[in-house]
């Protein structure tokens, strides 16, 4: 990979199925689609994989074709990185869909062992705000004015399985600022 990542996220990809590429270059690209013909093809993720993270890769976990998990070795023998690419469901969909998908989530979630790295990562659409009362021990204080539905419901998530949030912990130049997580 040209920017020496070692893990990429994908989203809105319009794979369909579910497989594992390897490219030219040796990275492999790890999906899951619909398997629906007649559903649109909008909202799937990927992850894409340096050659030095295939060979710590452990496993692939999926919940459906919003949510994918590779789970990684260390240098740390006693410690694996889970790395979590979501994409939840537009703002025009369906209060149960969006259920669904956060159900999903809290599912795949907690097969994290604490003592492990996790990295929660993709277009979640949620806004934090700068009051964090409640969540002090996941956030900072350095969200944005006002929190979105999706931003209360990622927060819930990160705090009933003990997640930190990045952007707010940190303050940023106002050109910076995070407008969603």
């Amino acid at each position: 990979m040209r920017y020496k990542l070692s893990v990429l996220r994908i989203s809105k990809n319009h794979w369909t199925k579910a497989e594992q590429q390897m490219l030219d270059t040796r990275e492999v690209i790890q999906y899951y689609g619909h398997e629906e013909g007649n559903v649109p093809h909008t909202q799937e993720v990927a992850l894409m994989l340096s050659k030095e993270a295939c060979n710590a890769l452990i496993g692939w976990d999926s919940q459906g074709s919003k949510i994918i998990k590779a789970s990684l070795k260390t240098m740390k023998e006693e410690i694996m990185m889970n790395v979590t690419q979501c994409h939840v469901p537009t703002n025009d969909g369906s209060d149960d869909n969006k259920d669904q998908f956060y159900q999903r989530l809290q599912v795949i979630t907690p097969k994290c062992p604490r003592k492990n790295l996790t990295i929660l990562m993709g277009d979640l659409n949620a806004k934090v705000v700068i009051d964090n009362t409640g969540y002090e021990d996941i956030m900072g204080q350095h969200g944005l004015e006002e929190r979105n539905e999706r931003g209360k419901r990622f927060a819930n998530l990160c705090a009933f399985n003990k997640l930190v949030i990045g952007g707010p912990i940190f303050p940023h130049k106002r050109i910076h600022s995070p407008d969603l997580l």
